[in-house]
């Protein structure tokens, strides 16, 4: 009997250890919300580019389509200036000229080319993140929307 309240307990703890954990989002990526909340507060010049915006939820959910706001200026922390907000499919190269700040709903790729190669870095990696979610990308020209 006890070595099978012993066995009863081991198999339990193996469980327990097992347990998945959920991670928190990564911090280079916007939520719905925070995009939203974005669009709703900015005094930027805001352009609308692609898929029009929708207020659904369940098209949020989409995992092959995306919001990503691209500015031309940063003044300190913030970015703003003339921006536009891209909703649409992966993949897909968009033609993003003078842009300097980027904030996305999925990780994306920033390049100084118009045609989305060969210099091109993750936003995964921003070196110098700026308020709201962006991030620095100086003299980025377009922006790789890759499959999700």
């Amino acid at each position: 009997m006890k070595l099978f309240a012993a066995i009863v307990l081991a198999a339990l703890a193996v469980v327990g250890l097992a347990s998945p954990t959920i991670e928190a989002p990564a911090s280079f990526i916007m939520t719905d919300a925070q995009f939203k909340n974005w669009l709703a507060t900015t005094d930027a010049e805001i352009t609308y580019a692609g898929e029009p915006p929708i207020d659904n939820p369940l098209a949020e959910r989409d995992t092959q389509s995306l919001q990503i706001t691209y500015c031309t200026h940063r003044a300190n922390n913030i970015c703003g200036g003339r921006c536009t907000v891209y909703r649409g499919p992966s993949p897909a190269c968009v033609d993003a000229p003078d842009t300097n700040c980027i904030a996305s709903t999925r990780d994306v790729g920033f390049c100084t080319r118009k045609d989305c190669h060969p210099t091109c870095q993750q936003l995964s990696h921003c070196a110098t993140q700026l308020a709201d979610g962006f991030c620095f990308t100086p003299n980025t020209n377009s922006i790789i929307v890759g499959p999700a």
